[in-house]
């Protein structure tokens, strides 16, 4: 993964690191109304145009090779029986996910971008690090292992389908984390 010293020294890894590193530590602090802090991110981390295309070019780059139309990994199932207050929580644990068992494997070397997408969705779950599950977690639970469970059965491809969905695990962060959600739904075309 490239260094924060390094992606600094490019205008585009300069950029990011502001983005990324800089302006969530500047507007961590502020409170949000009607909401813990500690499971919320601020809207301006999913209006940064550098990474939501990076992401979502990723995204689209590589849905075009999967086959598989028939499942989703990143969906409303995973929302089966969860609270609206966990949501994010849940969100942050299916980053984690992706992140480590997904993008910073040998996927890495494969396709462009997947170091700046995994390095930008890590600063996300960093900054839930204090996010804290409200209640019982058997549901995550049982969602979460029913989507690696998917992923599996998937085999090569479900490493494959699930970078091709970044862009839907980007917009229902966005949706579960922020502190206004957006309206309409979020559908993927196959």
């Amino acid at each position: 993964m490239a260094s924060l010293k390094t992606l600094s020294k490019s205008f585009p890894g300069w950029v990011f690191f502001c983005c990324c590193c800089c302006l969530p530590l500047l507007t961590s602090s502020l409170p949000l109304k009607g909401a813990s802090p500690a499971c919320r991110l601020r809207k301006i981390n999913f209006q940064q145009p550098y990474i939501r295309n990076r992401t979502y070019t990723l995204a689209k780059m590589v849905h075009a090779s999967d086959k598989d139309t028939d499942n989703r990994l990143i969906g409303q199932q995973l929302f089966v029986n969860i609270r609206e207050n966990n949501r994010c929580y849940l969100m942050k644990r299916v980053v984690e996910f992706v992140v480590k068992d997904v993008l910073l494997t040998e996927v890495k070397n494969q396709y462009p971008y997947v170091e700046e997408v995994a390095q930008f969705l890590a600063s996300l779950t960093s900054e839930l690090s204090s996010c804290q599950l409200s209640g019982k977690r058997e549901h995550i639970e049982k969602n979460l292992e029913q989507m690696k469970n998917k992923m599996e059965q998937l085999g090569e491809n479900g490493k494959t389908k699930a970078i091709g969905e970044l862009d839907l695990l980007f917009d229902y962060m966005e949706n579960a984390c922020t502190d206004v959600p957006k309206k309409g739904g979020n559908k993927k075309k196959n």
